[in-house]
């Protein structure tokens, strides 16, 4: 790989680097069937993926009195801390960080996660040494506002023109949008690819392989 148009490649983390998203997605169902609220469709599970968790449970629980979403943001961790472990990698993702940290681009992951989420799936994937920055939603303002863009590029002095966001749904590509970086979508996550090429963005990959062989021939 060399380095043609980006220094800084950021990544969101569930359903681009991370096999997570119907997990997710059943974990909100579960916890909406728990306190006895209609429970969203897979779509629209799906949908909120991304988001910060007060933001998902507010778009996937519309019905639910805000004093509640306590409530319902701890049966959600319940649900998804249960099968938490069994979550991998897709496959070949951790070869085409390696090659791109081996390259010499920096690395960020920007995420809906919590802080405590991010640092547990990092460790257990062993891949906290290969980013040079991450935030969470926990932190900052949820996608698709631009702070999390924002603050790593200016945490790790890089220009955004040289800066590219990959994610698996329309947030992350709104939020390359909103923060003047790149975004290239990933169409084997939360969102279809199709709501993906709306948003324009540079590439949308159909698997891990065709991403990787992208950014060894693009980025």
């Amino acid at each position: 790989m060399a380095r043609e148009q980006f220094d800084l490649i950021v990544f969101d983390w569930d359903g681009t680097l991370m096999d997570s998203t119907v997990h997710i997605a059943r974990s909100i169902q579960a916890a909406c069937r728990d306190l006895g609220l209609p429970v969203p469709g897979d779509e629209a599970a799906s949908y909120v993926i991304g988001l910060g968790l007060r933001d998902a449970l507010q778009i996937a629980a519309p019905t639910l009195d805000p004093a509640d979403y306590p409530r319902l943001a701890e049966r959600y961790r319940f649900h998804y801390l249960v099968k938490d472990q069994t979550t991998e990698l897709f496959a070949g993702v951790r070869e085409m960080l390696q090659e791109l940290r081996d390259t010499g681009y920096l690395l960020a992951v920007a995420t809906g996660k919590s802080r405590v989420g991010l640092n547990r799936a990092l460790d257990q994937s062993r891949l906290t040494s290969l980013f040079d920055g991450t935030r969470c939603a926990d932190e900052t303002f949820s996608k698709p506002h631009p702070a999390m863009l924002h603050e790593l590029t200016r945490e790790l002095g890089q220009d955004p023109v040289r800066t590219v966001m990959i994610g698996d749904t329309t947030h992350d590509l709104q939020m390359a949008i909103n923060a003047g970086v790149a975004g290239v979508g990933v169409g084997y996550g939360a969102h279809p690819a199709t709501s993906l090429t709306a948003l324009t963005p540079k590439f949308v990959a159909d698997s891990v392989g065709s991403l990787s062989s992208w950014l060894r021939e693009n980025a």
